[in-house]
């Protein structure tokens, strides 16, 4: 399973490049409203840094042919843009144009297999179901992962699986469990997945052991 980073901010970008586990990046107009930045400079920025890595850049249109027009623009930004389409009327639409323009796309807010099926059958290269949104309206968010998975594989979709709106590192380690392809993670969640208290205590005991060898060496 690949993991992406959800966010907007070049620190957190940088930081988790250097740990080498990510390998792209998923924005939306909310995490980069929150940066106070240009849109198409942030998102150059992103696509310079991940590459070749691939970011998620979501069209702002109501309707399809808009939709479409943004994802002409945004793709000739940079190689690795995918643009973001929600699963909606309209969004269906513009899909059927960019498949047919050979635009890579992620179908985003992904709540039900239904959803899952009309991205994949359009010719989606990933689908995004939101699964801590769903857990927060008394649904299983991880279920419908599983069975999206196992429909994609049945009727062997090349439509990859981007666990999304993952909540905690224990969304992580359920999502790889059930066959995700993807998770995208804030990065508040990528420090999660590294934190376990029995590893800072053995750190601090192997310190402290070094420590007493090099005192009793110093004494001879």
């Amino acid at each position: 399973m690949e993991l992406f980073l959800d966010t907007a901010n070049l620190d957190e970008i940088r930081e988790a490049l250097s740990l080498g586990v990510i390998s792209g990046v998923t924005t939306n107009p909310t995490l980069i409203a929150k940066e106070r930045v240009d849109y198409k400079e942030r998102i150059l920025k992103i696509c310079e840094l991940v590459s070749p890595g691939p970011v998620s850049v979501e069209v702002l249109s109501q309707d399809a042919e808009g939709m479409y027009k943004e994802a002409m623009e945004y793709a000739s930004w940079a190689p690795n843009v995918v643009i973001k389409v929600p699963v909606v009327k309209e969004g269906l639409k513009a899909l059927k144009l960019m498949h047919a323009a050979k635009i890579k796309t992620n179908v985003t807010l992904v709540f039900s297999l239904n959803q899952a099926l009309l991205a994949a059958i359009s010719g989606a290269t990933y689908a995004s179901p939101f699964v801590g949104r769903l857990d927060d309206v008394g649904h299983d968010g991880m279920e419908l992962i599983s069975q999206i998975v196992a429909v994609y594989g049945l009727h062997d979709f090349p439509t990859k699986v981007i666990a999304a709106s993952i909540r905690h590192p224990l969304h992580v380690v359920q999502a790889a469990s059930v066959g995700a392809h993807i998770a995208t993670i804030p990065f508040s969640v990528l420090e999660g997945m590294l934190k376990h208290p029995l590893t800072d205590i053995g750190v601090k005991r192997f310190l402290d052991d070094w420590q007493k060898v090099k005192e009793l060496l110093e004494k001879k």
